[in-house]
Formats: C-alpha cells, structure tokens, sequence
C-alpha cells in the first residue's frame, strides 16, 4: 500500500507505533518495523546510555526504517538528540515541547523530523519551518492529549498541509480506521494502544490483562485542569486524583507531585491500581495478545477491505 508516507521512509504499510514512555523499546520498535511498519522508541523518562544501546540494539533486530521518539520537556533532552544524531535512525517523532529549534540539526544528521502536533496553527507553522511529516493527534490518544477529537482535526488540519504527509493519531485501532484516515486524506496513522497488548510489547502482564479486559468507556482524562491532560484507564489513582483535581483542595504542585511516577509505576512494575495506565479511547478491539505481525497484517486485511467497499457505495 502506498502513499507519500511509505515512499517517504520506505516502508511497506502505513503505519507507525506510537512513542509510549517507559514501553516502546528496541523490541516492539524492530517487531513492527519488521511487519512492513515504522517501529519507534521512547526516550521518554530514559537516560543517553538507553537511548543509545536501545537504538543499536534495534539495529541488530531489523534491517527496516525505525525512528525515535523526543519528549521535549525531558531535561536531558539536549543530551538525547546528541546521541540520536550521531546513531542516524531513519527518523525522529517529537512531542511536548516546541520542535523547530531542532529541526536543522537532524537534517544535518540526515534524519527525517516528524513532529506531534494539536492544531491547525502549529501544523502549519513546522511544515513551513521544514518538516518532513508531522503526527497530528487527537484527544481520542493515550497518554498527553490536546483539546480536538481526530475527526476535527482530520477536517481542518489536512487540507491546510499542502506539501508533506498528515499522519493521523488517535484512537486507531484496526484497519477501518486506517482506511478512514486515508479516505480523508491523510498518508498514514500513528497507533500505540493496540500494540500495548502485542506479544513483543514490554508492558507488564497486569497491565496488558487490565486492558484486555476493558471496555469502550474506561477511560479517564487526568490533570486537564492544570494544562497537563493525560488519558488513561480508569483505576483508584486514576479516579482519585481526578477527585482531588476539581475539588479545588489541591494546587498545580500537588497534582503533579501525585502524578509522577505514576507511568512507570504501571507499565514496568505492573501497579494497576496506583499507577496511571496511559491508553487511548478504543479498548475494544484489544481481543488477545499476539504478535505484531498478526495484528497489522489483520489491519491490512481490514482496510483494504474497507477501502474496495468504499467504491460500492451508492451516491
């Protein structure tokens, strides 16, 4: 299947994995990689030394493109691009934080730069600035969501992006949406929830069994109140500190304060009750856990199904 995103970093489908902090390793990021994708690894929470044993030990894992992921409200972010500007990925995905500042630097490097962007305006503004990509992402996402569902975002941003591809995230889960997203224009879609519960992802056990067994509206918008919304699953940390937040008992520093960790606590030590499990919107179609390869060649089946369907449609 081809379109500007798969001619853009040579893959077979369009579909990249999203950056999850404290998960997307060298072994999920060369599984999907390896099944015609874009695997990617997080940075998020990590230190150089990871970043750059992570990003050769993918390496060794696959001959395909893979990227990595910036949080850039990391404070060792500047250390982070050093190291990924001398390992050379096929491409960077940044987030949370202004992007452009780096932007020169890995094109020096001969990386690819794909910024994660919320709106019409930002869009706009990193393709002019030099993008090769950009992730546009809704609020259906786990993790750190802006303020505009996917479907919105697709009506307004994509046709306002005149030169480069418009990958779609949030809430994409099977080949349905994928197909949507390319019927709507868009080159591609970012997906993270649904590799959460694939054989190679590292989540931990209680996690992926917690995510199994959920359903479409267990999930739950933390920290919206002080510019830090985050979705997850629905849990005691989650519903707690949701309470606290409008109760008007706790200020910023409280709230962050009982946020931190709270990522790792869940994805690494398997915590499902004190710690934030970060999850998008569409729970459903986490059936099992199975392999990459399974889950996006499923996907492939679906959207080109979806898509040769499109075409009987009566008008």
């Amino acid at each position: 299947m081809a379109t500007k995103l798969t001619e853009l970093l040579n893959i077979k489908y369009p579909i990249l994995q999203g950056g999850m902090a404290w998960i997307s390793d060298a072994g999920l990021a060369s599984a999907v990689s390896n099944a015609g994708g874009a695997g990617i690894i997080s940075t998020g929470g990590r230190t150089t030394e990871y970043t750059r044993e992570e990003i050769r030990r993918c390496r060794e894992l696959t001959d395909c493109p893979f990227g990595v992921n910036v949080m850039l409200m990391a404070p060792n972010k500047e250390e982070i691009v050093e190291v990924i500007c001398e390992e050379k990925p096929a491409f960077v995905t940044l987030g949370a934080g202004n992007p452009v500042p780096y932007f020169e630097k890995f094109h020096e490097a001969g990386i690819k730069v794909i910024p994660v962007v919320p709106n019409v305006k930002l869009a706009k503004r990193v393709e002019e600035k030099g993008a090769d990509a950009m992730v546009v992402e809704g609020m259906e996402a786990g993790g750190h969501i802006g303020v505009l569902t996917t479907m919105a975002l697709m009506t307004q941003v994509i046709p306002e992006v005149k030169d480069i591809p418009v990958i779609m995230a949030g809430g994409f889960a099977d080949g349905r949406g994928l197909a949507a997203a390319l019927l709507m224009g868009a080159a591609g879609i970012q997906m993270g929830t649904r590799f959460l519960v694939a054989e190679e992802c590292p989540v931990h056990a209680n996690m992926k069994q917690k995510l199994l067994e959920a359903i479409d509206t267990d999930t739950i918008v933390t920290g919206r109140t002080i510019g830090g919304a985050v979705r997850g699953i629905k849990n005691k940390f989650s519903e707690d500190f949701v309470a606290l937040e409008y109760s008007g008992k706790a200020d910023k520093k409280t709230l962050l304060d009982m946020a931190t960790g709270t990522n790792k606590l869940a994805a690494v030590d398997g915590d499902t009750e004190n710690g934030m499990m970060q999850a998008g919107q569409s729970l459903l179609p986490l059936k099992k856990i199975e392999p990459v390869q399974d889950i996006i060649e499923s996907m492939m089946h679906e959207a080109r199904e979806a898509l040769a369907n499109a075409g009987k449609l009566s008008l």
